[in-house]
C-alpha cells in the first residue's frame, strides 16, 4: 500500500519536473546581467545569439540600429547584451542590446559625473521644456534654458550633431539625467576670455558677432569676451540707430579703438577698417562750389545734407532760405529730398562743412533793385498795417514798407493811416533798396510834388521868417511857416529876458519872427529862435547908433534906434 502511494501520478509529476529542472536549469540569477554573445544567424525579426548559457538567446534587430534604417548586424558579431529572462516559454533566452548599451552607458556616466567630466551626446528631440540626449545609449534631459550662452531661436542645425555636455543631475535608479550645453559653452568661453584678453591690444582686428543691439551700439562677442561697438564707430556716414546696419547674429570684423585693462573694457570700431572719407574733402567741395546732396537728419537749427557716404554738411536754418524767417527746416526741406547746395565753408580738422541752400537761388532783393530803380513806381497790395508804417507785397515772397512819414506831405502819418487797409491796392515810389540788410524803402507822397519845396529853396539858415502859433506848450510854441513848414521854438529861445521865457504869452493864431537856425529837409522842420533874433537886432543898433565910448546907455540907444524906424515908416 506504501509503495503504492508514493507511485502516484501527482508525485511523479513533481519527480519529472525536479528532473527537468536539473538538466536545463531554472536559476533566476541570470536576468539583469550583461554577457557577451555572438550572433549564430539573423531570421526576419531577430538575431540569434549564443551567450553560453545551456539556450540561445534572441534579440530583436530594431535594437542594432535607429528606427528606419538596416540592421548594421551579421553572423559571428560579437556584442555586450542584457539578459530580461533567462528563459522564456520557447526555452529562449531573450536578451537586449539597448538595454546592455545603456547599462554600459550609465556606468561611464557616473564615473564622468562622479569626477566633473563632460560627456558626449546627440540631440535627438523635443520635449516639453527642453529637448533629450542620446549620451551613447542613456537618455539625458537637456532644459531649454541649458542650450546655449544665449537664446537661441532655431535649434535645428544642433540636431543630430554630437557634442560635448556636462551633467549636472543624474539618479540611477530613476533613470534621470540632466545636461547642460551651456556650461560647457561657459567654461569654453571663459578660457577664450582668458587667453584673448592677455593677447589684446589696440588696433587688433578682429572677427565677431553681434550679441545684442541697443540705442547707443551694438555688442559684440569676440569669443569669449564682448567689445562694444558704438553707433558712431559703425559706418562713416549717418546711423540714426545701429539696426539700421546691423542684426544680432551677423558675423562682423572689427578693429579694437581702445582697450582698458583695469576693467577690462573693450572699445570696437569697424568704419576704422574703410578708407576715411574726410582726408581731402577741403579739393573735393571747394568753397563756392555747387553739390547735389541728400537730406540725412532735420533738426530745430538746421538739416543736414550728404555730400557721399560719410560725408555730411550742415544747412543752417539761416541759409535756407532768402525769405522764410523763424520757419522749422521741417517746412523747407524733407528727410531723403535730393537738394542743391552751395560751400560756405569747410573745416576739415572738426569734419564740418557749412552749406547753402539760399545761394543757389538769386537774391530776390538784389533782383529787385536790377528790375526797380531808385525814383521808380510799383503797384503792390497792403500785406499788413504796423504803429510804424504799411508793408506791401511785391512779389510772392518779399516787401516793402512806406513809413507812416512818407504817406503825406501836410497830414500826420498817424492820422493817415487810418485811411488804409489791408488788401488794398496802391502805388508806391521807391526811395531806397538795401539788398544786404533786406529792405526796400517806399513813399506814397513821393507820387506827388513836395508843396513845400519852393519855400524850402528860400529860406536858409540865419534867416528871420514871419511865424504862425499853432500850438502853446510848457516847453514851447509850435509854429508854422507859409502854412507849409513846421517849426518849434524852445522855451528858451522865446526871449532874450529870462522873465519874457514864457510860452503862455503867446496865442494860437499869433505872429512873430524867429531866427531860423536849424533846417531840416528831409522832414521839413524848422528849428527857431526869438532870444537868437533880438540879440542879434541888439547887436546891430550898437552898431549903427552907439559905441563903447559914446557914453549913451543901451536904453538910449534902443530908443532911438526906434525912433528912427518909426520916423522911417
Amino acid at each position: 500500500m506504501a509503495s503504492a502511494t508514493q507511485n502516484t501520478p501527482e508525485h511523479g509529476k513533481e519527480d519529472f519536473a525536479a528532473l527537468l529542472d536539473e538538466t536545463l536549469g531554472s536559476d533566476s540569477a541570470f536576468d539583469g546581467t550583461v554577457v557577451r554573445g555572438r550572433v549564430i544567424r539573423l531570421t526576419d525579426d531577430h538575431a540569434i545569439v549564443d551567450v553560453g548559457l545551456k539556450s540561445e538567446g534572441r534579440v530583436a534587430l530594431r535594437e542594432f540600429g535607429p528606427a528606419g534604417t538596416t540592421p548594421d548586424v551579421k553572423p559571428g558579431d560579437v556584442f555586450e547584451l542584457f539578459i530580461e529572462r533567462y528563459e522564456d516559454r520557447d526555452g529562449s533566452i531573450v536578451l537586449s542590446r539597448e538595454k546592455a548599451r545603456r547599462e554600459e552607458a550609465w556606468t561611464a556616466l557616473e564615473s564622468a559625473f562622479a569626477h566633473n567630466q563632460r560627456v558626449n551626446g546627440t540631440i535627438y528631440g523635443r520635449v516639453k521644456g527642453g529637448f533629450t540626449v542620446d549620451l551613447g545609449g542613456a537618455m539625458a534631459f537637456l532644459p531649454g534654458s541649458q542650450v546655449d550662452i544665449r537664446p537661441v531661436r532655431d535649434v535645428g542645425p544642433l540636431m543630430g550633431q554630437p557634442q560635448p555636455f556636462q551633467i549636472l543631475k543624474m539618479d540611477r535608479a530613476r533613470g534621470n539625467i540632466v545636461v547642460s550645453r551651456r556650461a560647457v559653452l561657459e567654461e569654453t568661453r571663459a578660457e577664450q576670455r582668458s587667453e584673448l584678453i592677455q593677447g589684446l591690444k589696440e588696433g587688433m582686428i578682429l572677427d565677431g558677432v553681434v550679441k545684442n543691439i541697443t540705442d547707443y551700439g551694438a555688442f559684440v562677442d569676440l569669443g569669449g569676451v564682448d567689445g562694444l561697438l558704438h553707433v558712431t564707430d559703425i559706418a562713416w556716414k549717418r546711423i540714426n540707430h545701429p539696426s539700421e546696419a546691423l542684426q544680432i547674429g551677423q558675423p562682423v570684423r572689427v578693429q579694437v579703438i581702445r582697450f582698458n585693462s583695469d576693467t577690462q573694457r573693450i572699445s570696437l570700431g569697424m568704419k576704422q577698417l574703410e578708407a576715411d572719407p574726410w582726408e581731402n574733402v577741403a579739393v573735393k567741395y571747394p568753397v563756392n562750389a555747387r553739390f547735389t546732396g541728400r537730406v540725412t537728419n532735420i533738426t530745430d537749427y538746421g538739416a543736414f545734407v550728404e555730400l557721399e557716404p560719410g560725408v555730411e554738411g550742415l544747412v543752417h536754418v539761416s541759409e535756407m532760405s532768402w525769405t522764410k524767417k523763424n520757419v522749422h527746416p521741417g517746412k523747407i526741406v524733407a528727410t531723403s529730398q535730393e537738394v542743391e547746395v552751395m560751400v560756405l565753408d569747410v573745416d576739415s580738422a572738426k569734419r564740418r562743412i557749412s552749406l547753402g541752400l539760399k545761394q543757389v537761388q538769386r537774391n530776390p532783393w538784389e533782383q529787385f533793385a536790377e528790375e526797380h530803380k531808385v525814383g521808380s513806381v510799383i503797384e503792390g497790395e497792403i500785406r499788413n498795417i504796423t504803429e510804424f508804417g504799411l508793408f506791401i507785397g511785391l512779389s510772392a515772397d518779399i516787401d516793402g514798407m512806406v513809413h507812416m512819414s512818407d504817406l503825406s506831405w501836410d497830414e500826420a502819418g498817424e492820422e493817415v493811416m487810418k485811411r488804409y487797409e489791408k488788401g488794398q491796392v496802391v502805388q508806391a515810389k521807391v526811395l531806397d533798396v538795401d539788398a544786404e540788410k533786406e529792405r526796400i524803402s517806399l513813399g506814397i507822397k513821393q507820387l506827388q510834388e513836395d508843396p513845400a519845396a519852393d519855400v524850402l529853396d528860400r529860406i536858409n539858415k540865419g534867416d528871420v521868417v514871419t511865424c504862425v502859433v499853432t500850438a502853446v506848450q510848457s516847453n514851447g510854441i509850435e509854429v508854422k511857416v507859409d502854412d507849409v513848414l513846421t517849426g518849434f521854438i524852445r522855451r528858451g529861445e522865446l526871449a532874450r529876458d529870462k522873465s519874457e521865457q514864457r510860452p503862455e504869452r503867446f496865442a494860437v493864431g499869433e505872429k512873430v519872427d524867429a531866427k531860423v537856425v536849424g533846417l531840416d529837409r528831409s522832414s521839413r522842420k524848422l528849428s527857431l529862435t526869438i532870444r537868437g533874433r533880438e540879440v542879434e537886432e541888439d547887436k546891430q543898433a550898437i552898431s549903427e547908433y552907439g559905441s563903447s565910448d559914446s557914453g549913451a546907455s543901451l536904453g538910449d540907444i534902443l530908443g532911438a534906434a526906434i525912433r528912427r524906424r518909426t520916423s522911417e515908416d
